[in-house]
């Protein structure tokens, strides 16, 4: 896809981006305070965020904590991938859903070395703390930026003008969608395992 840019220098510019390009990207819910949650859930719940969600990151392998997977069960037409530090007590349902996948690994480099076996783009869907673990591999932030502050003590790690440019940002009344890449080369993701094996 080709990007457009501004005729000027120093004016903003906006990336038309494919988004089945390859790398790792963060998606969050982020309210005005870096508020994402308090450790149970999420403080906001969008119909639109959450059918675009669906609809990008469908197909491509999902890397998430155990608290997330817990919120949000197993997650149809995509390969879950939970890190926790005790992978063997993760559950899955009995029945799964259609086109869904899950493999429960104790690292995020172990996670990044599956998940780009299976596809090259990669997202990271929290929670916070895994958020932080994958950020040097990070190649893109995708955020729905809330425009009012949040009770949690969950927050998303800080977006530096140093390391991130805002290539994009599309009003939607209570938020707008803003994307970032990073400017420098991320952190190489480790070898990949080739074909993983679900757990479930």
């Amino acid at each position: 896809m080709t990007d457009a840019s501004a005729s000027h220098d120093n004016a903003p510019k906006r990336v038309l981006r494919d988004e089945d390009a390859p790398g790792v990207v963060a998606i969050a819910v982020v309210a005005t305070n870096g508020v994402i949650g308090d450790g149970h859930d999420q403080p906001f719940k969008f119909p639109e965020d959450w059918a675009r969600f669906k609809r990008v990151t469908l197909g491509h392998p999902l890397i998430m904590g155990r608290r997330t997977h817990d919120a949000m069960g197993l997650l149809t037409g995509r390969t879950n991938i939970v890190v926790s530090r005790t992978p063997q007590a993760v559950t899955w349902p009995d029945q799964a859903p259609e086109g869904s996948h899950g493999i429960a690994v104790s690292s995020i480099e172990e996670a990044l070395a599956v998940a780009s076996g299976l596809d090259q783009r990669i997202y990271v869907i929290g929670g916070g703390q895994i958020y932080k673990a994958a950020w040097d591999w990070l190649t893109d932030l995708d955020i729905t930026a809330v425009h009012e502050p949040a009770d949690g003590s969950v927050t998303f790690p800080e977006i530096s003008a140093q390391d991130w440019s805002q290539t994009s940002s599309e009003p939607h009344g209570e938020f707008d969608f803003v994307h970032y890449a990073r400017i420098s080369a991320p952190r190489p993701l480790p070898p990949a395992t080739g074909d993983a094996v679900a757990d479930h």
